[in-house]
């Protein structure tokens, strides 16, 4: 498994549900959880982030793409490259029809790893709805901490936890 990033082009066809433009733009096939109304949200931030900062592309939302099976199963990435002090926020989804197969702990780990192997991060961060016990099963297992909450416009409510990024690709 490993994380495909994207250009804004494909992005911006995601970001408008056009399967056909984005698959035409994108260098994995993807697949239809990838225009599903609930990520297009998610679609939409990163075409207007990677337009203001096309280097931002490298860090933001990507393909988890299965080479075995040469499949999209979901996405992951950073919500952006490191932030002054050092910190990256890490996000991922599963397909809902590819999961209870280890993706979204092959995701985190992946990232993990990357956060630990860049010298400006030191801090990995995400933020799980409350109501999300499967996400904050995962993350606990990699020794992220709770360090407070916040409210997000599109997500409500998150419980934002942390991990020092060495520790976090230690346990992975």
């Amino acid at each position: 498994m490993r994380v495909v990033h994207l250009s804004e082009p494909v992005f911006a066809a995601l970001a408008e549900g056009d399967l056909a433009a984005a698959e035409a733009a994108s260098p994995v096939p993807l697949g239809p959880a990838f225009v599903d109304p609930s990520w297009r949200g998610v679609w939409r931030i990163r075409r207007d982030q990677v337009r203001e900062d096309p280097t931002s592309a490298g860090w933001v939302t990507g393909v988890v793409w299965d080479e075995d099976r040469r499949l999209a199963v979901g996405r992951a990435g950073y919500h952006g490259p490191p932030d002054a002090t050092g910190t990256v926020e890490v996000g991922y989804a599963v397909d809902p029809a590819q999961r209870r197969r280890g993706y979204a702990r092959a995701a985190l780990e992946a990232l993990l790893r990357r956060a630990a192997e860049e010298p400006g991060v030191r801090t990995v961060r995400v933020s799980i709805s409350p109501d999300n016990t499967a996400s904050w099963n995962l993350a606990s297992q990699y020794g992220f901490v709770r360090v407070g909450e916040q409210w997000d416009e599109e997500d409500g409510l998150e419980v934002v936890h942390e991990v020092d990024a060495a520790r976090g690709a230690r346990l992975g």
